[in-house]
């Protein structure tokens, strides 16, 4: 087999890969031979086909199966000889596929890149800290009854908070607008789903009440015809709802997973929940602080294009399925999701990949097996059945991999921590949510 490379561009590498002609033809004899054991043809007794007439019928067909094989091995062996780390597929253009002639064809790919990696220390880290108060408690069970709450007919004007059904229609210069219109829409008031000044202006309004809503679009809407626009909505209330919030009883209590009626029961289980939601926060925010030293300690380094690519892939599939995922086939999913949408996280995520797992080589980490232990525990009592959720973990090796992945970035992360300069901040328990959904949102 005869093996050459070239450096075209930073990353990307050519290997010509010529195979001898003997031994693509000695594979698509063998193959023939073996196949026309079993072959049944008009005239032939079965297993006595003649091997030109297996040439003939079948030969072009073998031959291509052969050639695949070929291919995917070869390229196996040499990016070995050639110790080189391919990223993601190669593209493969066959220059010689004839029988008799040797195989060549060129592969084009581009290759994990070199890591060096440059000190991170002395960075600034900012932990939150904060104590869960009866007020924080009282507030996330004022959200669980509103949430197992229902709406109720009122008998009285509109207030902010209210839930209406409506039938509107909106004119921009007397002419009715796409999108303008909508009959027994339920809208909250308050909650800014309409433009600037729509649910304002029906606070106050009755069952049968007609209004009509002078308004102007912001400069920043989404429609080009629509941005700065004078409008005007003619506006029916039907129905005015408000939210009757449900009851602390055993029902509610159950479908938070707390058996029976007592409450202080129900606030204690509820305080746990916030303390782990709260822990997993404060770290997950530390977290992001570190491997953000970490990337910014790196300016440099490059990173294959294909691994940016599968991660956008990955990450657009992603955000698919959070928002209910099912497509027709025709569904073009990155006109809809396009590829700028993702590029950027996608890019840091790659980057991030290959300077921790540098970095777990560097440090000698290891996925401590009580610390795996840990983790998955931790993540199983949030669950009815947390001894199935366990064994789950343990008995599927991709879900397992990924929690020892965790562990490995967590040491990782306590390492540089020991290097970094560590400020705390007290802080509110919504304020510590909102702040640590921010940074990992980036």
């Amino acid at each position: 087999m005869r093996v050459s490379v070239e450096t075209t561009s930073g990353l990307e590498r050519k290997l010509t890969v010529g195979v001898p002609a003997e031994q693509v033809d000695s594979a698509v004899d063998k193959k023939l031979a073996e196949a026309s054991k079993n072959v049944r043809l008009p005239g032939f007794r079965p297993g006595k086909v003649p091997m030109s007439v297996m040439k003939q019928r079948f030969g072009p067909g073998v031959r291509q199966e052969v050639l695949g094989d070929v291919i995917n091995r070869s390229f196996q062996e040499a990016v070995m000889s050639e110790n080189l780390r391919p990223a993601g597929q190669p593209g493969i253009e066959v220059k010689n596929v004839d029988s008799g002639v040797d195989v060549e064809y060129v592969a084009t790919f581009e290759i994990y890149p070199t890591v060096a990696l440059n000190d991170v220390k002395d960075f600034a880290v900012t932990k939150l800290t904060c104590d869960i108060s009866d007020d924080d408690v009282d507030e996330i069970i004022h959200v669980f009854q509103k949430q197992q709450g229902q709406l109720v007919d009122v008998d009285r004007a509109a207030e902010d908070g209210d839930t209406l059904t409506i039938d509107f229609e909106g004119t921009k210069d007397g002419e009715i607008f796409e999108g303008g219109s909508g009959t027994d829409t339920a809208l909250e008031l308050g909650s800014g789903r309409m433009i600037p000044g729509f649910e304002d202006g029906l606070v106050g309004a009755s069952v049968g009440d007609e209004r009509m809503l002078a308004l102007t679009f912001p400069e920043d809407y989404h429609a080009e015809e629509l941005k700065g626009a004078a409008v005007e909505f003619s506006v029916t209330v039907k129905a005015v709802k408000t939210l009757e919030l449900a009851e602390l009883n055993t029902e509610l209590f159950a479908s938070y997973g707390v058996e029976g009626d007592d409450v202080d029961a129900f606030r204690i289980e509820v305080r746990k929940n916030m303390e782990r939601e709260l822990k997993a926060a404060i770290d997950a925010h530390v977290k992001q602080q570190v491997m953000d030293a970490v990337i910014e300690a790196h300016p440099d380094l490059e990173i294959p294009k294909s691994l940016i690519a599968q991660e956008t892939d990955a990450l657009r599939s992603q955000m698919f399925q959070q928002f209910g995922g099912g497509m027709s086939p025709d569904m073009d999913l990155k006109s809809i999701l396009p590829d700028e949408m993702f590029s950027e996280r996608a890019e840091t995520r790659v980057k991030l990949g290959l300077l921790v797992s540098e970095l777990v080589q560097d440090m000698g980490v290891r996925a401590e097996p009580h610390k795996v232990r840990e983790l998955i525990e931790d993540i199983a009592s949030t669950y009815q059945d947390p001894e199935e959720v366990i064994n789950w973990y343990y008995e599927d090796n991709n879900q397992l991999m990924g929690i020892e992945s965790r562990v490995l970035e967590d040491a990782v992360v306590d390492k540089l921590l020991e290097q970094s300069a560590l400020t705390e901040e007290a802080t509110g328990y919504q304020d510590a949510l909102q702040r640590t959904r921010a940074a990992t949102q980036q």
